[in-house]
């Protein structure tokens, strides 16, 4: 088995870079947060489709969570991250420090908004603000030729398009497609939190968000209802449910051609996401 010595710090980076671009290499980025799962995983598969050299930058990023959100106890498995990397076509491992990737002083920041109004940022409104940064940040210190975000973050996806077209940065964004328990439930690496009674009622959101996706009602009757079923089944506050324009996630309209349904729900402090296509 191949092993990977994680780079640290941006100037290896870069320097790896360069090399397999002098071979004449494509290069691809996958960012995570760490915690691999099978839905990671894909997206590595997926993106060595589209490039010779693949990078997986394993990073907890401090300016997406909030105050009283779960950074300190945001899963952390490197050692374990690395030896499944090292089964797969990853081909280098970028995980810098805090220090690395906000050096004292730092004092510039991202501000997004387009696809990144309402939904997380009704709930999270720092959040957009610190993926968009530390996602420029990971593309502009590798400037990789493909870079891949998978879809259950489907409004973060839009907004990394959009930051990627508006800052003119020379990466094609490609999204790779929800991985999936047995029942369904979107993998995730918060899934580990849950109780064996919140695992069988995290299994009803997929069953909901279809219903809702499949709904013939006009959206705010079919949102009202998922929002109604989510509460029901168990689920103890529902952030959203709703039906978007897929291209925009504002309110569809008769100028919509895509729509997408997404739901954010919480099972006691653990926060829970999904989306589909919808009708």
């Amino acid at each position: 088995m191949k092993s990977l010595t994680p780079i640290r710090q941006i100037d290896g980076l870069r320097d790896y870079v360069r090399r397999q671009r002098a071979d004449g290499q494509r290069v691809g980025l996958v960012p995570t947060m760490g915690a691999l799962h099978d839905g990671h995983l894909s997206l590595v598969e997926a993106i060595s489709q589209q490039a010779d050299a693949v990078i997986v930058s394993i990073f907890v990023n401090p300016t997406q969570f909030a105050a009283h959100e779960d950074l300190d106890t945001y899963p952390r498995h490197e050692t374990e991250d690395l030896q499944i990397l090292a089964t797969t076509c990853a081909t280098a491992v970028f995980a810098p420090s805090a220090g690395e990737m906000y050096p004292s002083g730092f004092a510039t920041s991202v501000a997004v908004e387009g696809p990144a109004k309402g939904l997380e940022t009704d709930m999270r409104p720092h959040f957009f603000a610190g993926v968009g940064l530390v996602v420029t940040k990971l593309l502009l210190q590798a400037l990789p030729d493909v870079a891949i975000f998978g879809e259950k973050d489907y409004q973060q996806l839009l907004v990394i398009r959009r930051i990627v077209r508006d800052l003119d940065i020379p990466v094609e964004i490609i999204g790779g497609p929800i991985i999936r328990e047995a029942d369904g439930l979107a993998m995730s690496s918060r899934n580990a939190y849950l109780s064996a009674d919140q695992r069988v009622i995290a299994g009803r959101l997929n069953q909901i968000l279809r219903a809702l996706a499949e709904a013939a009602d006009p959206p705010d009757i079919a949102e009202a209802k998922a929002h109604d079923a989510l509460l029901e089944a168990g689920f103890s506050a529902v952030d959203y449910a709703c039906i978007r324009d897929a291209e925009t996630l504002a309110a569809p309209d008769v100028q919509t051609t895509r729509r997408r349904a997404l739901i954010a729900a919480r099972l006691g402090d653990i926060r829970l996401i999904d989306n589909m296509d919808a009708r």
